[in-house]
């Protein structure tokens, strides 16, 4: 829930390799001010549907949010590794990404959802609603 002088933060997940939600994603968030320190706020995972709907709040004062979704153990899954067909089956080092950091700016009052398209090789991001 928002108020004026903070911003809310949502996320969700969609593996486009297999055209479906990505569950249990182990999601971190961490929020800075005008002290430009980072502070650690705590996590959260997708849920089956690849949403994270219990993120922590923002502390009022938040400038900058950055969320770290662990893709590494995500893509280890064996239930993953199964979907992912058309993919290879062994990679040099684990997962081409391991882990997926996402910083952007907020403003007190507004509301932030930011979806993560993820595939084996690549992802991408935008500002959704």
């Amino acid at each position: 829930m928002s108020t004026d002088t903070t911003a809310s933060v949502s996320t969700h997940i969609l593996d486009t390799s297999i055209g479906r939600p990505a569950a249990s994603v182990a999601v971190t968030l961490a929020a800075r001010g005008g002290d430009a320190r980072w502070a650690a706020l705590g996590g959260s995972a997708t849920d089956g549907d690849g949403r994270c709907k219990d993120l922590p709040a923002l502390p009022e004062g938040t400038t900058h949010v950055r969320l770290v979704f662990d893709t590494e153990t995500y893509f280890a899954s064996t239930n993953q590794a199964e979907a992912q067909q058309d993919a290879p089956r062994v990679r040099d080092s684990g997962a081409f990404f391991p882990e997926v950091t996402l910083t952007f700016a907020v403003t007190p009052g507004e509301h932030f959802h930011v979806p993560l398209l993820l595939n084996p090789f690549g992802y991408s991001v935008y500002r959704g609603s």
